[in-house]
């Protein structure tokens, strides 16, 4: 948007045309002047002359700056223009996955601090576990990186992941610390949820070792989009699969948790619970924020959610609005038994395929 020219003064009292002259005080008629009152006069003309004249240049010289002003100003709009489209420009980026390895614990680490926020969980020595499995699990990075510097890269080994997908068998890390901490952050927050039978229910599961509960920790950037989801888990039900063949960590569970981040719209008001299947009923507007996590909860046989709208943080959770109205961040567990994974899959392979 181009600027309207300034208007600048020029001078100082009334207006006057340029080569007027200011000549002296009229003298009386009759009295002639003689020839040096002549010349004195004739002088004084061209000095006010050379005056005007000066005047009329400073004029047009400040009106031609303002003129310039404006010129910048157009340049400064044009860039403007030029990144507001930068903006709403579309890029086309390509992932592809790899195997987690010890580069990826800065990477790992922040999307755990994401999900879990402040709570009382040892991310660090979470993310250290799941590095350990390298048999389990992947990364999400960008395919195609911009060539850096050899200083940059000496700097920096670490490529930045978009997402990851691994699992921590809880059964058999009972004792170690984090996987103490989330069984017991879950029990906690479903009891104070309401659910107590739920909470009952949860236990139980949690107790018996001869059937394994095994934490699908799945986190990527809020605007990756969902496709990128189904050769992951696809990828995991694999690896799981061959893990169990060889008696590798972590390959058998009868069950399945998943902790997703999910929001609604504030209202007055709580579910209560659907005492069906020992969880809270699900409320119309629950959204998640990895999409394909709806269909674990459509077939979850235990689940609830809990608010973390006083631990979440821009920086960590991000904010999420529907409709210009600002969302409630929450959490929501669901136990999913192994029995229906295959049908999960298959929900996933016919909404998610590409």
């Amino acid at each position: 948007m181009a600027s309207s020219a300034k208007r600048r003064a020029v001078g100082s009292g009334a207006p006057r045309p340029v080569g007027a002259r200011r000549g002296p005080a009229p003298k009386p008629h009759g009295d002639q002047p003689d020839q040096e009152d002549e010349q004195q006069q004739d002088e004084q003309q061209q000095d006010e002359q050379q005056q005007d004249e000066q005047e009329a240049r400073q004029g047009h010289d400040g009106l031609g700056r303002d003129d310039g002003d404006t010129d910048d100003d157009d340049e400064d709009d044009d860039e403007d223009d030029e990144e507001e489209e930068g903006i709403d420009e579309e890029v086309n980026v390509e992932f592809e996955a790899h195997s987690i390895s010890d580069q990826d614990y800065n990477g790992i680490k922040k999307l755990l601090q994401q999900l879990f926020l402040k709570a009382a969980v040892n991310v660090a020595e979470l993310t250290g576990l799941l590095i350990q499995q390298s048999h389990i699990g992947s990364v999400i990075k960008q395919t195609d990186v911009p060539e850096e510097s050899e200083d940059e890269r000496d700097s920096d080994d670490e490529e930045e992941i978009f997402g990851f997908i691994s699992l921590l068998n809880l059964t058999e890390r009972k004792g170690t610390p984090c996987a103490e901490q989330i069984e017991a952050l879950l029990l906690d927050l479903c009891r104070k949820s309401g659910e107590r039978q739920a909470a009952a229910r949860l236990q139980d599961f949690l107790a018996d070792a001869s059937r394994p509960v095994g934490l699908i920790l799945s986190e990527r950037f809020l605007n990756m989009p969902p496709q990128v989801a189904l050769p992951l888990h696809l990828q995991l039900r694999k690896e799981l699969a061959e893990t169990q063949k060889t008696n590798k960590p972590c390959g058998r569970c009868a069950y399945f948790l998943l902790l997703s981040k999910t929001f609604v719209a504030p209202a007055p008001g709580r579910a209560g619970g659907d005492g069906k299947r020992g969880g809270p009923r699900r409320t119309p507007d629950l959204m998640f924020a990895n999409a394909e996590e709806e269909f674990f909860y459509e077939k979850a046989l235990l689940k609830f959610s809990y608010s973390v709208q006083e631990e979440s943080d821009s920086c960590l959770g991000g904010r999420w609005s529907f409709a210009d109205t600002p969302m409630k961040p929450m959490r929501t567990v669901m136990l999913v038994a192994a029995a229906e994974m295959d049908a999960i899959m298959d929900k996933l392979k016919e909404h998610l395929a590409v």
